[in-house]
């Protein structure tokens, strides 16, 4: 219950912040939506299981332009959580991502570009198949952090490409035991022959690569938005030929003015994240994917 509050509180306080964000050269827009689904028996023959479930999303876009001056912000947060009687809840999502791009346009439709990007999520995760005792994750474990210069194209509204042929990330593990045991790609800790650690592990991992980021948005019908991005980046240091692939995939349908239905979907391989089976035996990098479709409120502001 502390979860469905908190997420209930966090919504709510940034639907109340958006209304004051009108400043001249910039185009804001604030989108929450929260999400419930229920279902209660009580001396039901057939059977069944008290259930809740419950997601907040809110995305935040904050673009300013001025003539050859353009900077860009993008903001999404996610959490959710789902109660199946008396077990303990289980999360369905967990999201921080904000990505900042200032460009100079230097010739039509190219831009000279400055990227950022952060990545995170609010609460820890657990292998629910496995374990739901030992978290294999939570806020900045992992926490990933990327800068570079590069060049944008924009040929229109709908579409842009940015590419940055030097590109600096960190992959930050702010937990010592998720980085002693190599999580994330990180180095594990030096251990000797009866396991014990001998040496920590580094808890940040440093990588220089390129990058490339793709966004494309398009209403396809009448009050149904598609709207996708796709990340690829090279570590030029280790295996540049391995590509991590992060690919994000929004459908949005307008029912009306407060009720969206959404899909969305997010893929994403990373050579240096390796999976392991039940007896511990190492089954290497493995493509992750992630669907949820939500029904539900939705406020823009």
């Amino acid at each position: 219950m502390k979860r469905l509050l908190l997420i209930i509180t966090i919504f709510s306080g940034l639907v109340s912040q958006s209304q004051t964000d009108t400043i001249k050269n910039w185009k804001v827009e604030n989108k929450i939506g929260i999400n419930f689904s229920q279902s209660y028996f009580s001396n039901w023959s057939a059977g069944g299981e008290n259930t809740l479930a419950v997601s907040g999303k809110y995305s935040f876009l904050a673009n300013y332009s001025k003539e050859k001056h353009k900077w860009d912000n993008w903001l999404d947060l996610a959490l959710g959580y789902s109660y199946i009687g008396d077990n303990d809840p289980l999360k369905t999502d967990d999201k921080i991502e904000f990505i900042s791009s200032y460009g100079y346009k230097f010739h039509d439709k190219l831009f000279a570009t400055i990227l950022v990007t952060f990545r995170s999520q609010f609460a820890k995760g657990y292998n629910y198949k496995e374990d739901s005792t030992n978290y294999i994750s939570k806020f900045m474990a992992p926490g990933t952090v990327d800068i570079g210069p590069g060049i944008e194209w924009k040929p229109n509204d709908h579409f842009s490409v940015n590419y940055s042929p030097v590109t600096a990330k960190w992959i930050i593990v702010n937990d010592q035991e998720l980085a002693n045991a190599g999580s994330f790609g990180l180095d594990p800790a030096v251990v000797d022959s009866n396991g014990v650690v001998i040496e920590n592990a580094k808890k940040v991992k440093s990588m220089f690569g390129s990058k490339a980021l793709m966004v494309f948005k398009y209403e396809i019908f009448e009050n149904v938005n598609f709207n996708t991005k796709l990340e690829l980046f090279s570590d030029y240091m280790n295996n540049p030929q391995n590509i991590d692939v992060n690919w994000q995939v929004v459908l949005t349908m307008k029912v009306n003015s407060w009720l969206n239905v959404n899909i969305n979907t997010e893929l994403i391989y990373d050579d240096d994240i390796i999976f392991y089976d039940s007896d511990g035996g190492v089954l290497g990098p493995r493509t992750q994917f992630n669907e949820n479709m939500q029904i539900g409120l939705v406020a823009t502001f």
